[in-house]
């Protein structure tokens, strides 16, 4: 059901963005750059957070880490990973095909500025080996997101 939603809101929006299912899995970052012959960060991975009493999606390049105080900074409090069933119910979508497209329930999706690095990103299409490839504006314009900078800055972490 999930993937259908998600074929249905591209149908409606955005009829030239192909919805890609592949035999291979795509639930991580390492398996859907594989599946989809992209570096990880190309894969826009959707997380489900609590701030507060309002859950969120936050879109974010593959290999960025969630910064805390950046978080609370922007959202006013510490941000809370949702557990699987949390997820499915608030989304649709299952753990590894989580995506701000085709949502069971309306949702506020914010893009990370990580995602502009690259012209296009593979975000998950509502199954774990289904996907889409387009620009994160488009992807901001799809999805009403609003661009925030709460992942760690890789070059002042020190990490790769």
């Amino acid at each position: 059901m999930s993937l259908e939603s998600v074929k249905t809101f591209f149908a409606t929006h955005a009829p030239e963005v192909a919805v890609i299912v592949t035999e291979l899995s795509s639930a991580t970052v390492i398996q859907a750059a594989a599946a989809h012959n992209v570096e990880p960060d190309q894969i826009a991975k959707t997380i489900c957070l609590r701030a507060g009493d309002e859950v969120v999606l936050l879109v974010a390049s593959g290999n960025s880490r969630l910064d805390n105080r950046k978080f609370r900074d922007r959202f006013g409090a510490k941000p809370r990973m949702l557990g699987a069933d949390e997820v499915v119910e608030q989304t649709g979508h299952p753990v590894g095909g989580v995506c701000p497209f085709g949502l069971a329930n309306p949702l506020k999706v914010y893009l990370d500025e990580s995602l502009r690095k690259y012209p296009i990103v593979v975000p998950a299409a509502g199954a774990t080996n289904s996907a889409v490839h387009l620009s994160p504006d488009r992807m901001a314009e799809l999805t009403a997101g609003t661009w925030v900078d709460v992942c760690q800055d890789p070059k002042a972490e020190g990490a790769q």
